[in-house]
C-alpha cells in the first residue's frame, strides 16, 4: 500500500453498530470485517461506538475477528476486549437516578424502567419491560425504587400507549437538566446517561489520548444517539437508512447498512485518489 493511499485514511475510524455497521440479522458482514482489518493494518485506529452494553458485543467481536476498543452505553463505558476489562465507567449517580425516575413517574405513571449497572455487565428491569431472552445478566426488579442506591451507566424508559415522539420530548423536558437524553429509533425507547456523557464526549476523550484531532476522525452513524458524534467528527457519514436527524448532522451519506455502506465508503478511501 502506498504512502499516498494511507494518507487518504483518517487516523481514527469510529462506527456505530446497530443500523450502521451491522447488516441483515444484526451481523457484521465478511466484507465489513475485512475492510476494517485492512484499515487497521494501514494505520487507522478502529473504534466501535454503540448504545449496547459490552455484554452484548461477543458475537460482534467474533464476526469482526478483531478486538477493537468499544465505547458502550452511549459513551458511559469504554471496554477493551483484548483484556476483557472496562477501561472507563461514568455512571449516573444514585441521587440523579432517583430524581429521574421520580420525575418521570409523576409525569407518566405507566413508564417502565430498565437500568444497566455494574459498568454495563448487568441489566435490571421492572415488570413489563420486554426481555427477548433470559440471561444470568438480566434481573427483575420489584420497582424503580430498587435503583435508587445503584450507579447506572444507562437508564432506559418506555411508556406503552404513548406516541414515541411525544414521549421523547416529554423526557427531554422533564429530566434533561439532570441526565443526557437520547434515543435509538422510532419505538419510543428513551435512553439516559450521566449529564455530559455522550458518544461524542467519549470519542473526543479517546481521540485526545491517541493524539488525534477531530479533523482526523471519520464517524459513521444512523440514529439520534449518533448525532453528537457525527457533529464532532471532522468527517462524518450517515448510512442511507439513517434517521433524519442523523442525516442532517452528517457531512456525507453512504449506502444503507444492509448494502455494506460503511465498507463501501472505507474501500474507496483504501483505493486512493482517482
Amino acid at each position: 500500500m502506498t504512502h499516498g493511499v494511507v494518507a487518504e485514511l483518517p487516523r481514527l475510524i469510529a462506527t456505530d453498530l446497530d443500523g450502521t455497521l451491522l447488516g441483515e440479522g444484526g451481523a457484521v458482514s465478511a466484507r465489513s470485517a475485512a475492510v476494517l482489518r485492512r484499515a487497521a493494518a494501514a494505520g487507522a485506529a478502529v473504534v466501535l461506538v454503540t448504545g449496547r452494553s459490552q455484554r452484548r458485543l461477543l458475537t460482534v467481536f467474533a464476526d469482526l475477528g478483531a478486538g477493537y476498543l468499544a465505547i458502550c452505553a452511549n459513551g458511559a463505558v469504554v471496554y477493551d476486549p483484548t483484556e476483557a476489562r472496562v477501561r472507563r465507567c461514568r455512571p449516573i449517580g444514585p441521587g440523579h437516578v432517583r430524581e429521574v425516575c421520580l420525575r418521570l413517574r409523576q409525569r407518566v405513571p405507566q413508564v417502565v424502567f430498565a437500568a444497566h449497572v455494574d459498568c454495563g455487565s448487568t441489566m435490571l428491569h421492572e415488570p413489563g419491560w420486554p426481555v427477548r431472552r433470559l440471561s444470568p445478566a438480566v434481573s427483575l426488579l420489584a420497582g424503580a425504587q430498587e435503583l435508587f442506591d445503584v450507579p447506572v451507566v444507562k437508564l432506559q424508559a418506555r411508556a406503552s400507549g404513548m406516541d414515541p415522539d411525544v414521549f421523547v420530548k416529554l423526557v427531554s423536558e422533564t429530566v434533561g437538566d439532570v441526565a443526557e437524553v437520547t434515543w435509538q429509533g422510532y419505538q419510543g425507547l428513551v435512553e439516559m446517561t450521566r449529564r455530559g456523557v455522550t458518544k461524542a464526549s467519549a470519542l473526543a476523550e479517546m481521540a485526545a489520548e491517541l493524539r488525534v484531532a477531530p479533523a482526523e476522525v471519520l464517524a459513521f452513524g444512523d440514529m439520534p444517539n449518533d448525532v453528537s458524534m457525527l457533529r464532532w467528527a471532522g468527517r462524518s457519514v450517515a448510512v442511507a437508512n439513517a434517521h433524519t436527524l442523523a442525516r442532517a448532522a452528517a457531512k456525507e451519506v453512504t449506502l444503507s447498512n444492509v448494502e455494506d455502506g460503511v465498507a463501501l465508503y472505507i474501500e474507496r478511501l483504501l483505493s486512493g485518489p482517482p
